[in-house]
């Protein structure tokens, strides 16, 4: 019998919330497809920070990485400075497990809306591919003279030939198995960062000579953000480097009807990988019922399909597709017209009432 063992961040405010109507999706699922799991929890996130002064110790970084799949609620607290945890954390696991692709799909699913005018499911349904390990959120730069009126503050972008080969490739690969229209784009600003763009410009070029039967296409990234507003039917595969790959999946997550339905993958192909909910902690909603579970649990199906489970995953998303188009009133937290345990609930019914 298929077994795997999942390591368990429900992090902070509503993230163990939404983990748990995840890992309920998930024994549903488990008991269709005739696999079994088990989860060991992790306390990790700012009350940890706060009660200890840790954020995540070597000892538990070693322990994670025992682990093929990690599922991650949402790390973020009001009463810890900014970047403690995000860089102690999350790019911490990012940078130490080499999760070099950040993979986002932006699907509108049926019955939610998107603020774009005439746009329906049929029009917003692509990935973008965001590299996760390199660029300008390597940390590398500093300050020279800090707290002068001569201060100097730096932040370098790197970019190595193997990491944005590997990103490439993983692209190429990708697109070539997601559906008939094979379409890449890369998404870049060649035209002002003219030594590290120019770099993913080169090996661009070289790897579609061995993919001849993926087309393939450029954009700058502010044309980028233009057409995937007015056009988004335009795009299949998108692959980008870091930094603008944080800023257009933001976009893309509106495009889709909001973070309550945008889920996000941090992989390793060959290694230990994350999946998480693309919405922050929202602590305020902490508690409440009110915050929407559905990014969670599409992180599931990410999980799912990188475990192999691939028809387990395909019966979450049609789970839900389900719910989307015939329960929910809305995807924003407080209007779904269920709560957030109702609503991992109605999943697990659409999910058990499918046929074989």
């Amino acid at each position: 019998m298929r077994h795997y063992r999942i390591a368990v961040i429900g992090g902070d405010g509503t993230g163990p919330e939404v983990v748990h109507e995840g890992l309920k999706v998930l024994a549903a699922v488990a008991r269709r497809e005739d696999f079994t799991y088990e989860t060991v929890q992790y306390d990790l996130g700012g009350e940890r920070y706060l009660r200890t002064g840790e954020v995540l110790p070597d000892s538990v970084l070693r322990e994670l990485g025992q682990f093929k799949a990690i599922y991650l609620g949402a790390v973020g607290h009001p009463d810890v400075p900014p970047g403690i945890l995000e860089r102690g954390l999350l790019l911490r696991i990012r940078f130490e497990f080499q999760q070099y692709i950040n993979l986002r799909p932006v699907k509108l699913y049926p019955g939610v809306e998107t603020p774009i005018k005439n746009k329906g499911p049929e029009d917003i349904d692509f990935v973008i591919i965001r590299e996760n390990t390199e660029g300008l959120y390597c940390g590398a730069g500093g300050f020279l003279h800090k707290g002068t009126p001569y201060e100097v503050a730096t932040q370098e972008l790197i970019n190595t030939r193997q990491g944005v080969e590997r990103c490439l490739r993983y692209a190429f690969e990708f697109c070539r198995q997601r559906n008939d229209q094979k379409k890449l784009t890369l998404v870049l600003k060649t035209n002002v960062l003219t030594y590290a763009h120019d770099l993913w410009w080169r090996v661009f070029q070289e790897l579609a000579r061995e993919y001849p039967d993926i087309k393939t296409d450029y954009n700058h990234v502010d044309a980028c953000c233009m057409w995937m507003v007015k056009n988004p039917e335009w795009y299949d595969t998108i692959v980008t480097e870091n930094m603008f790959g944080d800023i257009i999946t933001d976009l893309a997550a509106i495009l889709q009807g909001g973070l309550g339905v945008a889920a996000g993958a941090n992989i390793n192909p060959q290694g230990t990988s994350m999946f998480e909910p693309m919405g922050g902690s929202a602590p305020k909603y902490t508690g409440t019922g009110k915050i929407n579970p559905l990014a969670a649990i599409l992180a599931l199906k990410l999980m799912l399909e990188f475990l192999g489970e691939t028809r387990a995953a395909q019966r979450v998303e049609q789970a839900v597709a389900y719910v989307t188009a015939h329960k929910l009133k809305s995807m924003a937290a407080g209007q779904m017209g269920y709560t957030t345990s109702e609503v991992g609930d109605l999943v697990v019914q659409a999910l058990e009432a499918q046929r074989e």
